[in-house]
């Protein structure tokens, strides 16, 4: 490890940390934007949940360098296009999160969904108000993994050239300079990390009934 080669690029690394935070986590928010009512859906009709959640996995199965080759052609970009990859992500992204949150809205109890429709509540506010909350915990699950999963899949972006972290791994074996790689391996877990626990904070701060009766004795 060369420590100087840190500070003399800092203003580099902190570049490629923060195009690899944006490249990663706005598929994030377009994938769980297009799941959640697709995942409504499959929870809602056997017909939609038998053609959507196999339609994710296979999806899913798809390698992303593929998919950031062949994207350009299908959407008319340059192969070095961020957007290519913003696009790739966000397929896998719903690819993901159907299936979790189908899993989570049919983990709500169906007392409780019940009791809100005996209450009044149309299908859009018992969704909104009932359904969702209560489904948050398995569906942060899978965001977390999802979340992860688009941060170590970024660094595959850099084979075609997209910026990010990925550029370092690229960089140093070309160059033969280990120091570059492990900074890139480094900064990639730190994210993924701070990222999980960032999603599992959120979870517990939206979810606060959880957290009542925590850490009482039984």
């Amino acid at each position: 490890m060369i420590w100087e080669w840190i500070p003399r690029n800092a203003a580099l690394i902190l570049s490629l940390l923060g195009q690899h935070l944006v490249l990663s986590l706005v598929p994030v928010i377009i994938g769980l934007v297009l799941a959640v009512p697709l995942g409504w859906l499959a929870n809602r009709s056997r017909a939609a949940r038998a053609i959507l959640i196999p339609a994710a996995g296979v999806l899913y199965t798809v390698p992303s360098l593929v998919l950031f080759i062949v994207l350009p052609v299908i959407l008319g970009t340059r192969i070095l296009d961020p957007i290519n990859v913003v696009v790739a992500l966000a397929i896998y992204t719903v690819a993901l999160l159907v299936r979790s949150v189908a899993d989570a809205l049919a983990a709500v109890p169906s007392l409780v969904v019940a009791a809100a429709t005996a209450m009044g509540f149309r299908p859009g506010r018992r969704f909104v108000a009932v359904e969702f909350p209560l489904a948050v915990p398995v569906l942060v699950a899978g965001l977390r993994v999802a979340t992860v999963s688009n941060i170590s899949l970024v660094s595959v972006g850099a084979l075609i050239g997209v910026g990010g972290l990925g550029q370092l791994f690229t960089q140093g074996f070309n160059n033969n300079f280990p120091t570059e790689v492990v900074v890139g391996i480094v900064l990639s877990m730190v994210l993924a990390l701070f990222a999980d626990a960032l999603l599992v904070t959120l979870g517990r701060f939206a979810t606060p009934w959880s957290r009542v009766g925590a850490g009482r004795p039984a």
